[in-house]
């Protein structure tokens, strides 16, 4: 194959990575404007997670079954990672930040959240030994500086204590999202499969949890206010389970497997500015010109962090041992400097 043809088949699963985490980001984005009007009109934020993950396992029960045929022994040798991207990425972090929503805007609470970028850049470092090199740190500390723009930490707004700890506890479940959607397998169970076994996982701890009383689940079979309507419960419910949870994790799943957990945790950044742009689009919570700022910065953090993904060195192959022909001709992803 010619230079120019590798370069070209190299870069696929980079574009479709990319593409990927837009989409996630995107769908993502809107989870805070559904789940916005079903605590609203009474709903815990336990109630709203649990609908969210239970009904996302119901959508993705079909094709993950059908991608699993005569393929089980994957769920069963994922077993432990599967229970705990249930467990911290899809319900503990859900919860989190559901509960720092209730407090403080759904932009704040955003913002907050992603500083699990930053956490996996750090995890990166101490666990693997891949120390962040000067574009990646530059592109950091510009996006979260953009961060604290958008939080307008200057201005005289209020910062709920106990909202900024829920926001935080969402950065570390987001973080573990990213770090175990990209972590690599011989043989890796399917996206689909992944986000299915995940919200299974999620929706029967819960609901256990809401059994026994230790999390308030209440829920109204009413009609809620959403976008200036009053429309029925089950159009949030289905708005935060099939767009916001469904395509939003599946698509992500993907895009951290093509791209990598540190650089597809900054691209996901990009959920802060759609859910900031559908806030104030749908909601009327409109973004000062200091919080448009802060977009930019963040819009400049991720383009750093990407440049220096393309620009670091991929390691050479290691040489294939006597007899085995093309052993060693693809490199494990812990070795690869743009993970």
């Amino acid at each position: 194959m010619s230079p120019a043809g590798s370069r070209a088949t190299r870069s696929v699963p980079g574009a479709s990575g990319l593409m990927l985490a837009v989409l996630s980001a995107a769908t993502f984005g809107t989870s805070g404007t559904f789940a916005s009007s079903l605590i609203r009109a009474g709903w815990s934020p336990a109630a709203a997670v649990l609908a969210r993950i239970a009904v996302s396992a119901l959508l993705l029960a079909v094709p993950a079954l059908l991608q699993l045929r005569g393929r089980w022994v994957l769920l069963r040798k994922s077993a432990g990672k599967v229970a705990a991207f249930g467990l911290v990425a899809v319900a503990g972090c859900q919860l989190f930040y559901f509960n720092a929503i209730e407090r403080m805007p759904v932009g704040v609470a955003l913002l907050l959240e992603y500083l699990g970028a930053v956490l996996v850049v750090g995890w990166l470092w101490l666990r693997h030994g891949q120390r962040p090199r000067r574009l990646t740190v530059i592109g950091a500390v510009t996006a979260i500086a953009g961060l604290a723009l958008v939080l307008n930490l200057a201005g005289s707004a209020h910062l709920d204590p106990i909202g900024v700890m829920w926001g935080l506890l969402a950065a570390i479940g987001l973080a573990i999202y990213f770090l175990l959607s990209a972590a690599e397998d011989a043989e890796p169970v399917p996206p689909i499969v992944m986000a299915w076994g995940g919200m299974c996982v999620g929706a029967v701890v819960l609901a256990a949890l809401g059994w026994t009383g230790m999390l308030p689940m209440t829920a109204r079979a009413s009609d809620v206010e959403f976008l200036g309507h009053q429309v029925s419960w089950v159009v949030p419910v289905l708005g935060l389970s099939l767009v916001a949870a469904v395509i939003a994790y599946v698509a992500g799943i993907g895009a951290a497997r093509r791209l990598g957990a540190k650089f597809a945790s900054f691209a996901g950044m990009a959920e802060v500015l759609f859910a900031i742009l559908f806030a104030w689009l749908l909601l009327g919570q409109l973004p000062s010109g200091v919080q448009f700022l802060g977009g930019v910065f963040i819009l400049a953090g991720v383009t750093l962090v990407r440049i220096d993904e393309l620009k670091a060195p991929r390691p050479a192959p290691a040489p294939a041992p006597a007899g085995l022909p093309g052993a060693g001709d693809r490199v494990p992803e812990f070795a690869d400097a743009r993970r």
